[in-house]
């Protein structure tokens, strides 16, 4: 993810997960990771050492992440929901039918930084999200992706 100098949209508990998980790589995972080196070193050669070039691998992650995190932790710009809770905005749960099979799912609408499709958190800016901003329980809105036309039904919003 390219963090540039603008504002990050991110929900109070996004935000806070987000501490949470830097703090827990800084405290925890670094550490391990460091000692998982260290152990590996004293075992010799390291050109075919696996367990060394696999801590050297996460460690590499860990220090992505961990940038990654102050980035956006340091340009967030935590959402309160302001605005009526009968329409869909960063922060709402939302409830919605499929128009073509029926089926129900649950989003939560969060900033492009915390969002995790997998989860039930979309962006505001996927083509879910940004059809479903500002809608209310009983609009219908037609959702176009790549795979096709996808048609719901708003039916909750929280």
């Amino acid at each position: 993810m390219e963090i540039t100098d603008d504002v990050i949209p991110v929900t109070r508990e996004g935000y806070e997960e987000m501490q949470r998980e830097l703090n827990e790589i800084v405290t925890v995972k670094r550490p391990q990771v460091i000692d998982t080196i260290r152990d590996a070193r004293q075992l010799g050669e390291l050109s075919e050492n696996f367990d060394y070039e696999d801590a050297k691998r996460v460690q590499a992650m860990l220090e992505v992440r961990v940038k990654e995190l102050k980035a956006i932790l340091s340009h967030a710009s935590i959402i309160e929901r302001v605005g009526s809770n009968d329409r869909v905005d960063i922060g709402s749960r939302v409830v919605v039918k499929s128009l073509d099979d029926g089926l129900e799912d649950e989003y939560t609408i969060v900033g492009p930084a915390e969002s995790s499709p997998s989860d039930g958190r979309i962006s505001h800016e996927s083509c879910v999200g940004r059809e479903l901003m500002g809608k209310k329980a009983g609009e219908k809105v037609s959702v176009d992706t790549p795979s096709g036309t996808i048609r719901y039904e708003v039916v909750s919003v929280r």
